[in-house]
């Protein structure tokens, strides 16, 4: 699938099969938020990967109590590294680039997962202590987005896009 074609049809998937994710795959979209530019190359996030049932449950209970979070065989926690950031860049960097770093990483994960025939979603409510928690996060280490990834069942909705003459100024 040619870059154009997976961006228009990547969908935000809320229902998931009960298939593992293949380790490969996994390997490869964890590669894949390694890509991603980041302020100074600094690479200011960390990836937490939260496979196991029990984990999996106490996410979607902190995530607002959206149950496909648990449905999803596996959920990436992106943590926005504000220490490593702020270190090089201050606080524009602890607020800002740590935030745009773990976001950004989130993308091309979600791209990847596209990519290898797997569904998402981006999930950015939720409760940030017990996430923390969850992912045994350090005092500077901040949820930005909790990704579920699986198998879908569910067919993607076509959503009508802003045009560009709406969103380009």
């Amino acid at each position: 699938m040619g870059f154009f074609e997976l961006i228009k049809n990547r969908f935000s998937a809320r229902s998931y099969l009960p298939k593992e994710v293949e380790k490969e795959k996994l390997d490869k979209i964890l590669l894949a938020a390694s890509f991603a530019p980041s302020a100074g190359n600094l690479q200011a996030y960390k990836i937490v990967i939260v496979s196991d049932k029990r984990n999996r449950e106490e996410l979607a209970y902190a995530c607002n109590e959206q149950d496909y979070v648990a449905d999803a065989p596996v959920s990436l926690i992106f943590l926005a590294d504000l220490k490593a950031s702020g270190k090089k860049y201050g606080d524009r960097g602890m607020r800002i680039f740590a935030v745009q770093d773990a976001t950004i990483a989130a993308s091309y994960a979600q791209l990847a997962v596209s990519e290898l025939g797997l569904a998402s979603v981006f999930v950015g409510t939720f409760e940030t202590m017990e996430v923390m928690r969850i992912a045994n996060a350090g005092e500077y280490e901040v949820p930005i987005a909790v990704i579920p990834i699986g198998y879908t069942s569910e067919k993607p909705e076509k959503k009508v896009r802003k045009s560009l003459e709406k969103l380009v100024k």
